[in-house]
């Protein structure tokens, strides 16, 4: 099983010429990469090394980097090494005997003509490119026929000016056709100056772009970006990995095609198949492709590209390019009308609705206020009668007084302060049953005190609680508590709470009612009635408030559905729970006017 493992494993060194953030061979590393792992079935760590001395003349210096890679790898050599362009594949050549003389190696992303075949060993694979500098210079006389100069852009580090030198060989079958700028003897903002004052019909051709003459390096496709900002020509190349970043385009060398061959030829080795057996034919170039935005921009005609030639980034007309979005738009505006006809008729039916809602909602509390009333109507007689009855004895006392030989005038003062004490006390109760019983024509929103509306219930249902020998207590918030809804309502729901805990109430000696006001935060505040009885079975606590669910055997089930609706009307809720002491608990939140608080 370790034996497996250890053999999914693979340890792939990549000797970067450069650098990995390099123009184009970074392209070429991540492809590369992608794909080995795509392709190679087990797991491959990979170390990444630059050869920085690629980027000027060696020297000295390219020793003492082979002895510091022969230390690094001495423990934990690598599976195979990849050789990155031309200069990591000259190094590897000629330190390839002391280095790593028996370690598999594949060579790629070059041109074949830096491949030195008398250096090749029985250990090494190549996979390389064609760069027919010919055929990139014949695709700008085709595309642009009044070409007569050509500004050459190469780099100036030891492989770049190979490919000056390689460039003024091939060039030389041109002199006659057209005249050729070289710029590669210059740092690069004076390149970029003598880019930007090109003559007319001039075009520029751009290659490998590393190290200027200055000695600066330039990473990644800042210069070729320069360049393209700073043109007065169209720009041309050789490598595909510049398609899309301002060259025109032509014949152009596959970057992905070489990485992937090359990353094919890796796993073949991975796999155990011998370099010296893996044969790999030359990649030139693919197809011709051009960038539709730069063929615009320099007013390049289409017939003047090979037959075959495909064109990205075709710029399009607003019609091309948004004309179902423009025909949505005309149907959306010939809908829109009829659209906004639909929504404003539905809107004016969801009105009469909703005030036909409301009107019900005011009818069912109206209904279940008078069934209330109907219910407490024995208590509140006869908590009328003491009252009434102290009126009447104190007046047949004052007759009796006023017979008198001598008035005592004091205490015919004293039994007019009981009458008068006495009928305030009847009409307390008469002015609350008569608010209970009031008919609305509507919602009547306002502010008020909560607490008043707590105390008004306090007095309506005293009756009740004497009459069933129940205390009704009040805690919490005095302060006071302003709400935005109609009294009547908010009465309503603590009204049905309370009856409902006295309903709930046992034959015990010992029944008491809490109503409590909690300040939750600053913008709310929770009213809760608990009672003492013997609580709300668990299996009716999650449909209490549904409508016509009742726990009495003569109930209608409405009040507490009620209480839930008028709730919700103003922005508050309403639950149940049992408390861990014993009895029910009803609570329910109501926003709270805090600006105007005190």
């Amino acid at each position: 099983m370790l034996d497996g493992a250890l053999a999914s494993h693979k340890r792939v060194l990549l000797l970067e010429s450069f650098g990995r953030d390099f123009a184009p061979f970074n392209r070429f590393e991540s492809d590369f990469r992608e794909e080995l792992s795509f392709q190679f079935k087990g797991t491959i760590e990979f170390f990444e090394v630059p050869l920085a001395t690629a980027r000027y003349s060696a020297g000295a210096h390219e020793s003492a980097f082979s002895e510091y890679l022969q230390s690094l790898f001495a423990e934990h050599p690598a599976d195979l090494i990849v050789t990155i362009g031309g200069p990591a594949a000259r190094f590897l050549e000629q330190h390839r005997q002391q280095l790593f003389a028996s370690t598999p190696a594949l060579l790629t992303a070059l041109d074949q003509r830096r491949v030195d075949a008398t250096t090749l060993t029985v250990n090494d694979a190549v996979v390389a490119n064609t760069i027919d500098l010919g055929a990139a210079i014949d695709n700008i006389l085709k595309t642009l026929p009044e070409t007569d100069n050509i500004a050459v852009v190469i780099g100036d580090s030891p492989n770049e000016r190979f490919w000056v030198d390689e460039a003024r060989r091939v060039f030389q079958r041109f002199a006659n056709k057209v005249r050729f700028t070289w710029l590669n003897d210059l740092a690069f903002d004076e390149m970029s100056h003598r880019i930007a004052t090109l003559p007319p019909h001039s075009a520029i051709f751009f290659g490998l772009f590393s190290v200027d003459a200055a000695g600066v390096a330039h990473e990644g496709f800042g210069a070729i970006r320069e360049i393209h900002a700073a043109a007065n020509a169209p720009l041309f190349s050789w490598v595909d990995t510049y398609f899309g970043m301002g060259i025109v385009g032509g014949p152009l060398l596959p970057t992905r095609e070489i990485a992937r061959q090359a990353a094919s030829t890796a796993t073949r080795i991975l796999d155990g198949e011998k370099p010296e057996n893996i044969e790999s034919r030359a990649i030139g170039f693919a197809p011709p492709v051009y960038d539709g935005r730069e063929l615009q921009r320099w007013k390049i005609k289409e017939n003047n590209l090979p037959l075959g030639s495909q064109i990205r980034f075709r710029p399009i007309t607003i019609w091309q390019q948004y004309w179902w979005q423009l025909l949505l738009i005309w149907a959306v505006v010939l809908l829109q009308a009829a659209l906004i006809t639909v929504l404003l008729i539905e809107r004016r039916r969801r009105q009469r609705a909703e005030l036909e809602s409301r009107h019900r909602l005011i009818e069912v509390a109206h209904l279940n206020r008078t069934a209330t009333a109907g219910a407490m109507s024995a208590s509140v007689a006869h908590e009328l009668n003491q009252p009434l009855g102290a009126i009447l004895n104190n007046t047949e006392t004052a007759e009796l007084l006023l017979g008198a030989d001598r008035i005592d005038v004091s205490q015919i003062r004293e039994i007019l302060e009981d009458i008068r004490r006495d009928d305030q006390r009847a009409a307390e109760i008469i002015r609350g049953l008569r608010a209970l019983l009031r008919r609305q024509g509507g919602v009547e929103t306002k502010e008020f005190d909560l607490n008043d509306s707590i105390n008004d219930v306090m007095r309506i249902v005293e009756p009740e609680a004497n009459v069933r020998d129940i205390i009704v207590t009040r805690e919490g918030e005095q302060r006071r508590l302003p709400i935005l809804a109609d009294p009547v309502h908010v009465q309503q729901v603590i009204l049905n709470l309370v009856l409902n805990a006295m309903e709930a109430m046992p034959t015990s000696a010992d029944k008491r009612i809490w109503i409590r006001t909690v300040l939750v935060t600053k913008m709310e505040i929770t009213v809760s009635v608990a009672d003492n009885g013997p609580g709300i079975p668990s299996d009716q606590l999650n449909r209490i408030f549904d409508p016509f669910h009742s726990t009495k055997s003569q109930g209608v089930g409405l009040g507490l559905s009620i209480a839930r609706t008028i709730l919700n009307l103003y922005g508050g809720k309403i639950w149940a729970e049992n408390s861990p002491a014993g009895g029910a608990a009803f609570s329910f939140t109501l926003p709270l006017l805090m600006a105007h608080a005190t």
